[in-house]
């Protein structure tokens, strides 16, 4: 089916246009064509019957008019009486003119030779019938090249499109990693087969981006597991060292967690980079235990200031999603609220559908609102990286959820995950 946005409805149309544009200029130029030559032979052939009834008149001083269908003469010579003459032409100056005579429109020429006036008249109304019959010709003329034109232009549009179409197929069944060569229909010396093999290099650059990047999150990968494996190893065996007092024990037990949320957070982020599919087979995880970590964890760094963090749970939501993926997200909201607040509150809403965190911070202005999402834009912040509500952003278009920001500047900010079209 056609849409009024495709190449072939857009080309249809603009034939018909130009079809009925040559049309209407072709049947006007036509029209009156050939009414100007119509209304010049009448002119000519009531000039002529007016001179061989005037030169007969004064050779033989006998009127004799004209009196057939078309044509009729009188003539009115001085000291007659005007009623041999019809009423509508009594008025009439010598020249070229046209009145109606018992409900017919007829022109008229008038002459004055000899001291008489000669009026010669033609019945217009056959002429006219014949221009009105030539007209509704023109007009059937002009239908029929509108429907040709637009015929020809979906026709001719499909042929020159379809190869737009097939390459436009080509570039949507391309995938990374799998080597596409271009129809051989398109391999051709034109504009579309140019296109095409600029696409070929671009999904070829595009397959060695991408390789790149595989082999650049592997290495990396390996090279951060390594030293996070030595930490932990070295942790568990300080642990067993009966001589560390609690405040010692209590470290290593951060240091420990610290080491394995980096870890799961290192797999989550790696598995974040790669594309999400619907066959992916990802955990049913709890919510409410991953929020709550999340306040714990934020409540141990806030114990020195005057911000107090508070968490609502309503609901207990599950959902299929990776845990570590959830707490990065909720993560990255408490903190980016506890870095804009310095005192009053933090509040978590844990909620059927939704995670509302609000707080009494700075807040935002509209410029700072309109790209908070933005990667690496901190606002009128000096400190932090910029990439906090960017990654909740990203998480949450993985898996299609919804992020809103409420905030005035100097009322605090409320930022909204909703993850309803998601939740069981």
């Amino acid at each position: 089916m056609l849409h009024k946005n495709s190449l072939r409805f857009q080309a249809a149309v603009a034939f018909a246009l130009f079809g009925a544009l040559i049309s209407v200029v072709l049947s006007g130029v036509l029209y009156w064509t050939v009414k100007d030559a119509g209304s010049k032979l009448m002119q000519e052939t009531l000039q002529a019957e007016l001179d061989d009834t005037v030169a007969r008149h004064e050779r033989d001083q006998v009127f004799v008019p004209p009196n057939t269908i078309a044509f009729r003469g009188y003539v009115l010579s001085p000291g007659e009486p005007e009623e041999i003459v019809p009423n509508q032409l009594h008025h009439l100056q010598p020249g070229w003119h046209s009145v109606d005579i018992e409900g017919s429109k007829y022109h008229v020429l008038v002459a004055d030779r000899s001291e008489a006036r000669y009026f010669m008249i033609y019945n217009a109304e056959r002429q006219r019938a014949r221009e009105e019959f030539f007209m509704g010709e023109l007009i059937l003329f002009s239908v029929f090249v509108i429907l040709g034109s637009a015929i020809g232009g979906f026709l001719l549009a499909r042929r020159i499109v379809s190869p737009v179409t097939r390459l436009a197929n080509w570039v949507g069944d391309a995938e990374p990693g799998v080597k596409h060569m271009p129809p051989a229909k398109l391999i051709r010396n034109d504009e579309v087969g140019e296109l095409a093999r600029a696409f070929e290099r671009y999904v070829q650059r595009l397959d060695d981006f991408i390789e790149r990047e595989k082999n650049f999150a592997g290495d990396v990968s390996h090279e951060l597991r390594t030293p996070l494996a030595v930490i932990l190893g070295a942790v568990e065996v300080l642990e067993q060292d009966e001589r560390l007092n609690d405040k010692q024990r209590e470290r290593l037990a951060r240091i420990k967690r610290s080491g394995l949320e980096m870890v799961e957070m290192m797999r989550s982020l790696l598995l974040m980079a790669r594309e999400r599919t619907v066959g992916d087979d990802e955990p049913l995880c709890q919510i409410a235990p991953v929020v709550q970590e999340a306040v714990d964890r934020h409540r141990a760094l806030l114990r020195d200031s005057a911000v107090v963090l508070e968490l609502s749970v309503q609901a207990a939501p599950a959902l299929v999603v990776e845990r570590s993926l959830i707490y990065i997200a909720v993560d990255n909201l408490l903190r980016n609220a506890a870095f804009h607040t310095t005192q009053g509150h933090i509040r978590l809403k844990l909620e059927e559908g939704r995670i509302e965190v609000s707080d009494t911070g700075t807040g935002m202005t509209p410029e700072e609102l309109a790209r908070a999402f933005d990667r690496h834009y901190k606002g009128r912040a000096s400190a932090g990286f910029g990439v906090g509500l960017s990654l909740v952003r990203r998480i949450s278009d993985r898996y299609g959820w919804q992020v809103q920001i409420d905030s005035h500047p100097g009322e605090g900010t409320t930022v909204t995950l909703d993850f309803r079209s998601t939740s069981f």
